[in-house]
């Protein structure tokens, strides 16, 4: 008579086996934390060199910008100046506008001046008086809005330039009013055309209704 085994315990070889397997549990959690803590290096220092390559293609950008900036309008490549328009922000937002200069605001024509490295006259002027120059933009008022321009310009010359009769007179610190405009400002530019003296006199009747803050 046969009699089969009912035993549970495994053969050798399975206990063996079994005993290997125990093994490898016990040793695999350390294995494991030991990965993780490689692949979490290892994105941390990918992260760290991503930003680092950032950080210098910036500036790189930025030392460029300022270089094509410094050479100035005249002596500009149009490789610079396409690399300007590419990569200053700010000057690609308001060109994309496609507004004439005329129809920009004070800060905007500000920016580009100085970006493109065009004579910065806009900064010869006040928050006040840019917030006049948005008015008469904003209201169609172009004519004066190019009589404050004329006023900035102006005050590129310092604090000196001539007034009516042979007068003169602090550009920088005179306050742009229709009385200031027909006494000082008016007789600093002499303009055969009458162009000038018109954008003027729009100024003055804007500033009757519009006075500056």
């Amino acid at each position: 008579m046969i009699v089969q085994s009912t035993s549970t315990f495994p053969p050798p070889a399975a206990v063996a086996r079994s005993s290997s397997a125990r093994q490898y549990l016990a040793a695999s959690p350390a294995n494991t934390a030991e990965t993780v803590r490689i692949s979490t290096a290892a994105r941390e220092a990918f992260a760290a060199s991503a930003f680092s390559t950032t950080a210098n293609n910036d500036k790189s950008v930025e030392a460029r910008l300022a270089e094509i900036r410094a050479n100035g309008v005249v002596n500009r490549s149009q490789e610079d100046h396409d690399y300007l328009f590419a990569n200053d922000k700010r000057l690609a937002e308001i060109t994309a506008q496609g507004k004439p200069h005329e129809k920009l605001t004070a800060d905007e024509l500000d920016y580009v001046q100085k970006a493109t490295g065009l004579v910065n006259t806009f900064a010869n002027l006040s928050p006040a008086e840019k917030a006049l120059y948005d008015k008469a933009v904003a209201t169609g008022n172009t004519e004066a809005a190019a009589g404050i321009s004329q006023i900035a310009f102006i005050r590129m010359m310092g604090h000196m330039a001539g007034g009516a009769n042979g007068t003169t007179y602090d550009p920088l610190n005179t306050e742009i009013t229709a009385a200031n405009i027909a006494k000082y400002f008016s007789h600093s530019i002499v303009d055969p055309t009458g162009g000038a003296q018109s954008k003027f006199q729009a100024l003055i009747q804007f500033l009757q209704h519009n006075p500056v803050a």
